[in-house]
């Protein structure tokens, strides 16, 4: 009896053993494969095809275009907006209009797309430049990526990471048992909370029918407004019908324009309405889903002490490998040196005239906010640009920010510890 025991044990010490090698490896394989990402995807890295390739070199020829791309501040122009910004913010809104705009925020954006309609704003047609992760890689995409240039085409790669590289993520059913293991490998890691917690927004499951559970590549732009991303992307998909795209707003009225559209599709497209400073409210999907979300030019429309649990959030929707994409207003942005005295209600956190807001950001902000949430920064880079009116000879600054951040594999340092202290008390 005792020597059947003791033989147990030994197979059960060698099968664990053996398991946990087998983990090891496939993380370590991962790990090799981002490490061998094209160098767009880096880091601090200065990439040709992004962000435009129009550079000025002779400023006798400035006003031969109305966009010069890369361009760097002379000390005295920084020191000049910054003087700008200590003016116009010496004066700040009462606290009680303050909180008036927080409580009616959608109020003030359903007004201004009820007036301006789909006319405002011009489709971003840009975005698959700057951002090829959102297509899936597959061949019925092949015929569109022929027309971008080769790097454009490798780019595409480190999305494949949501698919191709997680043979170590379980299937969706079975998704629930581990998210508790996918935290980050930072110390921001354990903003991923347990998603059966009690205290957790009630959504679908995974093994519940919901708009898009039979497409294997799942996208979501984050207040998509009228729809000036959702169709440039929706026209890009249209062939590859195992892709989902899903769109929110908290402005009821921009939801309808996009549901209104000739081209909106509801085999392949979700809009609804959706405010994500509101952690409660459900998604019409389940958590860990999504290959890719979209964050462009939203973020600054809300309240900065909101802006990290927002990101948390969404942080908890990606699948392990899905990227997040951002890009919004930078610190010294000609719109922000345009604001009077008035109307700023924080550091750097400006009202408009009707009522919508706007934050500046830092490539430092971007990067600690991310990051907190557990993703890995995979790129943040300040896009300077020189905008130029020709006909009046007046030149402009504009500074956005643009980032791509990544939900790291499930297994982590965190639960690599876990599987050890089991081995150790066993």
């Amino acid at each position: 009896m005792f020597h059947f025991s003791s033989l147990f044990i030994t197979f059960e010490w060698n099968l664990t053993v053996f398991l946990v090698l087998s983990v090891m490896w496939r993380n370590y394989i991962s790990c090799r494969r981002i490490r061998k990402l094209p160098h767009r995807y880096q880091s601090h890295y200065h990439p040709a095809a992004p962000l435009g390739s129009r550079i000025l070199t002779d400023p006798a020829k400035v006003f031969e275009h109305n966009m010069w791309d890369h361009m760097q501040w002379s000390k005295e122009e920084e020191a000049a907006a910054r003087k700008k910004v200590e003016e116009n913010s010496a004066v700040r809104v009462l606290l009680e209009e303050q909180v008036k705009y927080e409580n009616e925020a959608s109020k003030y954006w359903d007004t201004f797309y009820k007036i301006h309609k789909n006319k405002f704003f011009k489709d971003r047609n840009w975005l698959l430049r700057e951002f090829p992760e959102i297509l899936p890689i597959n061949q019925n995409t092949e015929e569109k990526t022929k027309e971008l240039p080769q790097d454009h085409v490798k780019m595409n790669a480190p999305n494949c990471f949501s698919r191709m590289c997680c043979t170590t993520v379980p299937e969706e059913k079975n998704y629930k048992k581990i998210s508790g293991l996918s935290d980050g490998q930072s110390k921001a890691g354990s903003d991923f909370s347990n998603l059966d917690s009690k205290e957790h927004r009630k959504g679908p499951s995974k093994t519940e029918l919901f708009p898009g559970s039979n497409a294997t590549f799942r996208i979501l732009e984050v207040g998509c407004g009228a729809g000036n991303s959702v169709f440039p992307i929706l026209n890009t998909l249209q062939n590859t019908p195992e892709s989902f795209l899903y769109c929110c707003d908290f402005a009821s009225g921009a939801v309808e324009l996009v549901k209104s559209h000739p081209s909106y599709r509801a085999a392949q497209c979700c809009a609804f309405v959706h405010d994500v400073c509101d952690d409660g409210l459900a998604y019409p999907f389940p958590d860990g889903i999504l290959d890719v979300i979209l964050l462009v030019f939203v973020l600054s429309s809300i309240h900065p002490d909101r802006m990290q649990g927002v990101v948390k959030q969404l942080s908890k929707l990606l699948k392990p490998g899905g990227m997040l994409l951002f890009r919004d207003y930078g610190r010294y942005d000609k719109t922000q040196l345009r604001f009077k005295r008035g109307h700023c209600l924080s550091e750097n956190f400006y009202v408009r005239g009707d009522g919508t807001r706007a934050y500046f950001f830092t490539k430092g902000e971007v990067h600690d906010m991310f990051c907190k949430a557990g993703l890995d920064e995979k790129q943040n880079l300040v896009d300077r640009r020189l905008q130029v009116n020709r006909k009046k000879k007046v030149k402009m600054h504009r500074v956005w920010v643009q980032g791509k951040f990544q939900k790291p594999l499930y297994l982590t340092q965190k639960s690599s510890k876990r599987v050890f202290s089991v081995l150790s008390h066993g």
